[in-house]
């Protein structure tokens, strides 16, 4: 299905023009300079010739259905040209025209009425409001820089035209070679998710192993999950920007293209759970497809060499990679005797390697002989820094670099900082077809992103314990929140520990109870849902006369329907809980308990449902792990119980999703006796 949007026998432009201020007369233009050697249709009813080739007045005057049209015309006559095309039998279609929901509701109307043709006959659509696309068979964009496309390069999706062009000037320049670009425009029908699932049920053999995508709009969560995890399964890793998360980015967002805002965090926690590596900005984008194309293949090692020609850079790299979490490991011995008789007195020996500014290309191609031969089994990456002294051409040293990233088996991330004294040898290194950084901490950071990728995971079945069906049965046809007797239960159903507890009507239920909870108690309100601030949690009831002086306090709270007496529970405090997001599902939070979730913001979250490794992953995320797994003599928390906890939780929205929300906070104990404390469960009608 992706075929003939990239690779058609034949295109139709439906408003060819001579002139190519138009789009019509751009994308002809873009189209022949190109040389697309396949049959190219022009329809111009006013003009016997476009750009010197024959034109046809109408689609009917076509000699065969063209397998791809691109539509240029005016917005008001393009449901006619589609309904055209649906009777001609054409069955993929880009509106490269404006007008349409990004400027009015009006516009909005016609989208849908687009999508309602196209869906009517089995057409894909892209657009309106589109740029286009690009590949090696043919240049179907009618505006910004043209560059060769060819097979193993990198595939853009986008939901933004001036996105891709934007980021092209950025990428080209430094060397990075792309396969395919689409764009989406508004997406009356195809948006970048829908996209996506066309490269996948494409995907062979010879496809693209990195796909970048830019996000205003998600479109269908599920199907996002579903075709990054299958792509991840046939080796591509994916890559993005998602805008749009902010108030004023939705505003800016919705006047572009129609996009809604969603919270930021659900979308990490969606891009997360998709292994999608999220960035920022479009410089970004572009430093991480150049690690991942450099990495031969090798994404996760951490254990680096820096070779630099000057002390500063060195530093600030190797500093930027321990924050990344890799180790720039000491060289052994043997390898700094042999690069001691090779470097000049006062070279660095160790790691960094510093060459100096006199370094000749001799002596770099033996430092890096050197190191391929004696460290390759304690590296696993070199970044390569190297300036132009000397203000001269540089390509001497390119030279070196390019012959050692081709025959070494250790990657080589190369990273030049003089863009207009070596803009000649830079030339030719991107001519070698090798790309390249321009600043040593984004190399850092970029190859941080990619060993710290997230990666796609399949959730737990169902742990010892769980039983889904009694979870369901318990929670069927519950409205609003689920009273404390029923939650107990679906904890209980879920495998969930809970403190001995009771709910008290009347006071003199204190005191048979005292026979069945030892001292010292907690006494909590029921019925206000935010509890502390109202002062109705009261703790250290260590008697019968104190626990009946907390009976007046709390009875005498305003909405007070009764008290919860609880054993009371000793160590630290977590807080586990679920949030419907419509159609992105649940979020899984976890965090400190207690009234720090909150004041802290020490909170990560996950979609639901989580596998063991992603609720480890949000566990050892937290800036306050090491007060979970206890300090300075305090006892801790088990991070494998916290996970399968944590697990648990998340099944519960899989199991009965009209959950609307639920808290477990705190979640107390110590070592593996980890104790739900206080938990609430509303449910949606």
């Amino acid at each position: 299905m992706l075929h003939n949007f990239i690779a058609p026998n034949s295109i139709a432009v439906i408003g060819a023009s001579d002139d190519t201020q138009k789009p019509g007369g751009k994308i002809v233009q873009n189209i022949l300079s190109k040389g697309y050697t396949g049959r190219l249709f022009l329809i111009n009813p006013k003009a016997s010739t476009v750009q010197g080739r024959p034109a046809f007045p109408t689609l009917q005057d076509l000699p065969q259905k063209p397998d791809l049209a691109f539509i240029a015309i005016p917005a008001r006559s393009v449901v006619s040209a589609l309904t055209e095309l649906a009777e001609l039998g054409t069955k993929h279609v880009i509106v490269l025209s404006a007008g349409f929901g990004e400027v009015d509701e009006r516009g909005r109307q016609e989208e849908m009425r687009l999508a309602q043709i196209a869906g009517e006959n089995g057409i894909l659509l892209l657009g309106p409001n589109c740029l286009g696309v690009m590949s090696p068979v043919h240049a179907g964009k009618f505006a910004g820089l043209l560059p060769d496309m060819r097979p193993g390069g990198i595939d853009f999706i986008s939901g933004s035209g001036a996105t891709v062009d934007c980021l092209i000037e950025q990428a080209v320049r430094r060397g990075l070679e792309f396969h395919t670009f689409v764009t989406v425009g508004n997406s009356a029908q195809i948006g970048v998710t829908d996209a996506l699932a066309l490269y996948d049920a494409d995907h062979g053999p010879m496809s693209s192993k990195f796909i970048m995508l830019y996000l205003e709009k998600v479109g269908d969560p599920e199907i996002l999950l579903k075709h990054a995890r299958s792509l991840a399964a046939k080796g591509c890793i994916l890559t993005g920007i998602k805008s749009g998360v902010t108030e004023a980015g939705s505003r800016a967002a919705a006047s572009h293209t129609g996009a809604m805002a969603t919270s930021d965090k659900t979308v990490q926690a969606l891009l997360d759970k998709a292994g999608i590596i999220r960035v920022q900005s479009r410089l970004e984008l572009v430093d991480l497809a150049i690690a991942l194309v450099l990495a031969k293949g090798s994404y996760n090692g951490r254990r680096v060499c820096v070779i630099t020609d000057a002390g500063g850079p060195g530093v600030m790299a190797a500093d930027e990679l321990n924050r990344q979490g890799f180790v720039v490991p000491q060289l052994k011995s043997r390898t700094r005797e042999l690069l001691g008789e090779v470097l000049p007195p006062g070279a660095g020996l160790g790691n960094p390697v510093d060459c100096l500014p006199s370094r000749t290309p001799a002596q770099l191609s033996s430092v890096l002989e050197i190191l391929g031969r004696e460290e390759s089994d304690a590296l696993d990456s070199i970044v390569l820094l190297a300036a132009n002294p000397w203000g001269s051409h540089n390509w001497d040293i390119y030279e070196v670099i390019i012959k050692a990233m081709d025959t070494m088996d250790i990657p080589i991330f190369p990273s030049f900082v003089t863009a207009v004294s070596s803009a000649a040898g830079l030339e030719r290194f991107r001519t070698a077809g090798k790309c390249y950084f321009e600043d040593e901490v984004s190399l850092a950071r970029a190859l941080g992103r990619m060993v710290n990728r997230p990666k796609p995971m399949e959730p737990e079945s169902c742990p010892s314990g769980y039983d889904p069906d009694a979870i369901r049965n318990l929670l069927d046809g519950i409205r609003g929140t689920v009273s404390g007797s029923r939650t107990r239960q679906v904890l209980a159903a879920a495998g969930i520990p809970v403190p001995a507890q009771r709910e008290l009507i009347e006071r003199k239920e204190l005191d048979e109870l005292a026979r069945e909870i030892p001292f010292p108690w907690v006494m909590k309100v029921i019925g206000p849902l935010h509890k502390s601030d109202l002062g109705g949690i009261m703790t250290g009831i260590r008697d019968l006369t104190a626990a009946h002086a907390a009976w007046d306090r709390l009875m005498n709270i305003a909405q007070a329907t009764g008290v919860m007496v609880q054993q009371t529970v000793s160590g630290n405090e977590v807080l586990l809980g679920l949030s419907r997001q419509d159609a992105f599902g649940h979020l899984v939070a976890f965090g400190l308990g207690g009234i720090y979730a909150e004041a802290l913001g020490d909170v990560h979250f996950a979609l639901a449902p989580l596998s063991k490794e992603e609720a480890r992953r949000l566990i050892t995320s937290m800036r306050a792990l090491r007060v979970i797994e206890g300090v300075r003599g305090q006892a801790g928390m088990d991070v494998e119980v916290l996970a399968d906890l944590l697990v648990r939780v998340s099944l519960l929205a899989r199991d009965t999703p009209r959950i609307q929300e639920m808290d477990i906070n705190p979640l107390k104990g110590e070592g593996a006796a980890l104790l739900a404390v206080d938990v609430r469960i509303i449910m949606q009608p």
